[in-house]
Order: structure tokens, then C-alpha cells, then sequence
């Protein structure tokens, strides 16, 4: 015999497998029709024919975000993790919490350095090495 405690999973199991169900068929049923075209074909692209090439300069602001994100946010998990069984960690959690810190604030000072959290037009110092500049004629 089944455990009583199970039951509500399996309820909200079939639950969602019957919602999925209702929204796959509503969507064929009621959803737009288009044909196959070049564009709609295109993976990756949302239906926008490409054009040229993916070697373009991109602004890397939003990858250091990003980084930014997971350095100095998400630890947050961690932390509250360490805060809850602080007592039974003791003085092995908190060195080990406070080397986790420590090597946070030696990410924040290096991004500081480096200029990454700095928004805006970056400058460089000097060109590298075997770069040629090249003239577009248009």
C-alpha cells in the first residue's frame, strides 16, 4: 500500500502533466500558422535573417555584470547557508566563512583595479601587438 504522504505529489504530478496537456493542444488549436521561411528557419536568430559577419565588437559590460552577479551576489547563498548552522560549524565554519570572504573582497578589489566596474567609453593604452589598422572604403 502506497504511503499516505504521498499523495499530494502525485496529485500535483498529474496535475501539471494535465495543464501541459491543455496548453500544448489549445496552442495548436488556437495558435498562428506561418510557413517555413529562410528566416524562421534560421536557428538561434528569432526569425531575423543574419546578415555580415558574428565578428562584431560587442560592449563586454553586460558579460561583466553578469560576472558581477555571480561573484558578489549568489554568495549570498552560501552565506545564509553558514548563518543558519553557525553554531553547529563553530570555529571550523566561521574560518572557513570568513577565507570565503576574504577571497570576495580580493574579486571586488581586483575588478576595481582593472576598471571593470566602470561604466562607459574604455580607453586603451596601446594598441597590441601585430594589429594593423585597416581603412574601410566604402
Amino acid at each position: 500500500m502506497a504511503d499516505s504522504s504521498l499523495w499530494p505529489l502525485v496529485i500535483y504530478f498529474l496535475s501539471v502533466l494535465v495543464i501541459l496537456g491543455v496548453i500544448l493542444v489549445l496552442s495548436a488549436l488556437l495558435g498562428q500558422k506561418s510557413k517555413m521561411t529562410r528566416a524562421t528557419g534560421e536557428p538561434f536568430e528569432s526569425g531575423v535573417v543574419h546578415i555580415g559577419s558574428t565578428q562584431i565588437p560587442v560592449s563586454a559590460e553586460f558579460f561583466l555584470v553578469a560576472i558581477f552577479f555571480v561573484i558578489f551576489d549568489l554568495e549570498t547563498v552560501f552565506i545564509f547557508a553558514w548563518a543558519i548552522a553557525f553554531y553547529e560549524l563553530g570555529l571550523f565554519g566561521y574560518l572557513a566563512v570568513s577565507v570565503f570572504i576574504l577571497i570576495l573582497i580580493v574579486a571586488l578589489v581586483y575588478e576595481w583595479k582593472s576598471g571593470a566596474l566602470e561604466w562607459g567609453v574604455k580607453v586603451r593604452t596601446g594598441l597590441p601587438k601585430n594589429y594593423a589598422l585597416q581603412r574601410v572604403e566604402d
